[in-house]
């Protein structure tokens, strides 16, 4: 996962909204979002590579997701798969919590980890080894430090706000829209992740596109206040073309 956008608390009718691109090498062999079987029983996509994943929700409603950290250190090839954290989150009875992963976070290469403790949504970073609390409003996290102003961040983020405090009613295929934007950003306002100018542009629009990398889905969820969910998912070719697209409901029992 590389780019999501959070709304808490700012729609009467959807109090966590999230919208989410992940972008990935188009090799990499990948399951869309379903339902894993037992024990799991989680909702998520599957990376058929190293077995985890980027985004999740689990059978109470709860949320995590994942994103790398661009840092311009040396990435471990032995290091664990991030992707496993996400699952690990989501688990029935998890002990991961901010002491967890400050304990093994170093087992992976660098991330952001979005999980959820008491109905509180936070953000553990793990090059600072800091968990942040979500505060009601938006919220933009990719792959540097949550709420960084990167031009595409403060973009969507802008989007999503001006959408949702316009509409009564929201828009799904508007919320994709926001997801899908291929402006790149100028080279004066691009960070310095350590990566070299082109790769810089390359990945400074909210949609990435090109031959080898870019954005492989798009998910969208809206958790209403009855704590039910509606999750929406759409893939996409190397080319930027929609296909396989999803939806699935959420609901909470009692």
């Amino acid at each position: 996962m590389c780019i999501l956008f959070i709304a808490i608390d700012r729609h009467p009718e959807f109090p966590l909204i999230v919208v989410a691109n992940r972008d990935e090498f188009h090799p990499r062999l990948t399951k869309s979002a379903h339902f894993w079987p037992q024990p799991n029983s989680i909702l998520a996509g599957l990376d058929l590579q190293a077995g985890g994943t980027w985004l999740g929700l689990n059978q109470d409603g709860e949320f995590s997701a994942l994103t790398n950290i661009r840092s311009g250190l040396n990435q471990n090839p032995d290091a664990k798969s991030r992707g496993e954290l996400v699952p690990f989150a989501l688990a029935k009875n998890s002990n991961l919590d901010h002491d967890w992963l400050t304990l093994h976070g170093d087992n992976y290469n660098p991330f952001n980890l979005i999980f959820q403790k008491q109905n509180s949504l936070f953000c553990y970073n793990s090059i600072d080894r800091t968990s942040t609390k979500l505060s009601p409003g938006f919220h933009a996290i990719c792959n540097g430090s949550l709420d960084d102003v990167w031009p595409k961040m403060a973009k969507g983020e802008q989007a999503l706000e001006k959408l949702i405090s316009q509409n009564k009613t929201i828009d799904i295929a508007r919320l994709f829209s926001i997801m899908q934007d291929r402006t790149a950003a100028p080279d004066e306002l691009l960070p310095n992740t350590g990566i070299g100018i082109e790769w810089e542009r390359k990945l400074s629009s909210i949609f990435i596109q090109s031959k080898d990398y870019g954005t492989r889905s798009t998910s969208v969820m809206l958790k209403h206040n009855n704590g039910d969910i509606d999750f929406y998912e759409q893939s996409y070719t190397n080319d930027g073309a929609i296909f396989n697209e999803k939806s699935f409901e959420l609901t909470q029992k009692g």
